[in-house]
């Protein structure tokens, strides 16, 4: 498995931070050639759904279907991947530093199928390099 951990610190509240890391849908608006589908009915809650699917069209790409299994708002969420690609899990943590600032930490643990162990450290500096982007974007944005 592929180990990734990305800590911010942001400006933002606490509840407003975590409002802009559990929007999925925007989570394909700050990650390149992707576009994320909720398939189960709002709000989120253990049990809701999502699919990031990346890539370039219908063919050149893959889906990362993703489920919430721990939702503990405004602080913690966890998902697990369950895609015949990408498998592991990731984890959302939002904690308040006074009014208006909080820390992020966002760790995920990825396999992608016939990928071996060897390239986890390849694949986790990837994956550091684009959750961080997708972190820095989703907390810079006030949409």
């Amino acid at each position: 498995m592929a180990h990734v951990r990305i800590v911010r610190e942001t400006e933002l509240p606490a509840a407003e931070a975590w409002r802009r890391l559990t929007d999925w849908k925007r989570h394909g608006e700050v990650v390149p050639l992707t576009h994320v589908t909720i398939t189960t009915p709002p709000p989120t809650a253990a049990g809701t759904v999502f699919v990031a699917r990346t890539g370039i069209g219908r063919r050149l790409g893959f889906d990362d279907p993703m489920e919430v299994v721990a939702w503990q708002p405004p602080r913690r969420c966890r998902l697990v991947k369950r895609g015949r690609w990408v498998t592991g899990w990731a984890e959302i943590e939002v904690r308040a530093l006074g009014v208006d600032r909080a820390r992020v930490e966002w760790r995920e643990e990825l396999r992608v199928r016939w990928v071996p162990a060897v390239a986890d450290p390849v694949l986790a500096m990837a994956g550091r390099w684009m959750f961080g982007r997708a972190a820095k974007g989703l907390l810079r944005d006030g949409s």
